[in-house]
């Protein structure tokens, strides 16, 4: 498969593995397998967060990839935490995906089910104001959930507001660089939210969004950002009457200095995805 480097010395897989359903709507016994099967075959772009998982998936991360890491390139996110209601969640968990899974075969259009989202950020608290000290703070706890001394890619996470304290965000984040904590920092975000963040996106030295739903917003990103080094995510959403394998080739093929990121934990999925990443030249 091919790799690129989007910060140089950092070479990452043009698919990258979305880490987001582990120990959420994904058990463990799922998760490894489809881990394993990617990262055997050519995919060593892991995409975490302080929160998948309701906060376990970066601790089941690193107990996977244990004796691996010199081959990886890790990337992980602050900003939004799993809280206190979590803790409360596990016990829960095998209970809601058997539910989710119920209702997914028996197709009941008559069920009415809330909002994954909104159900997820009853467990989840977003870090307002971001500041320096607990951008470290969280940093060391992803540091020590997946077993290293340092991420490849550190993003802010989804920020919902323009932040504040950027200047001393930055700052932070160049103390990290230097301390040899992070390579390279970064902020994810909603497309629809890039305005609140426009004054400051090219302090970063990566971007990662998500993929537009629709067609015009696609063309205008593909125009502005198609020959830039990007991360990608949600692959996926929109395309119309395209195909999961269509929409992959064309993001793949459209924005060919990026990572595509894909959550992928069906092994059907998994091989179609990293075949068509291994076709992609």
């Amino acid at each position: 498969m091919r790799k690129i480097e989007l910060i140089p010395g950092i070479a990452s897989s043009v698919l990258g593995f979305g880490c987001a359903p582990i120990l959420g709507s994904i058990n463990k016994k799922t998760a490894q397998y489809a881990l394993d099967f990617a990262l055997d075959n050519g995919v060593n772009h892991l995409d975490l967060a302080r929160s998948y998982g309701y906060g376990d998936a970066e601790g089941f991360v690193g107990n996977a990839i244990k004796g691996k890491r010199d081959s990886l390139v890790l990337a992980s996110k602050f900003g939004i935490e799993a809280n206190w209601k979590a803790s409360f969640m596990k016990p829960l968990k095998p209970i809601a995906r058997e539910v989710k899974n119920f209702i997914k075969k028996n197709k009941q259009q008559t069920l009415t089910v809330t909002n994954s989202k909104n159900v997820a950020d009853r467990f989840l608290d977003r870090i307002v104001p971001l500041r320096g000290e607990l951008m470290r703070k969280s940093l060391e706890k992803s540091l020590k959930e997946l077993g290293t001394d340092y991420l490849d890619y550190f993003f802010i996470h989804e920020p919902f507001h323009t932040v504040t304290y950027i200047d001393e965000i930055n700052e932070m984040a160049n103390k990290l660089k230097e301390e040899g904590k992070i390579r390279a920092f970064g902020i994810a975000y909603m497309q629809t939210q890039e305005h609140l963040h426009q004054n400051y996106l090219n302090s970063f030295d990566i971007l990662q969004f998500d993929k537009p739903a629709e067609l015009e917003d696609y063309k205008r990103l593909v125009s502005t950002r198609g020959t830039e080094r990007n991360i990608l995510f949600s692959p996926m959403k929109g395309g119309g009457n395209a195909t999961a394998n269509e929409k992959l080739k064309n993001l793949l093929n459209d924005f060919n200095q990026s990572i595509v990121l894909c959550s992928m934990f069906n092994l059907a999925h998994v091989k179609e995805n990293i075949r068509i990443a291994g076709e992609d030249n």
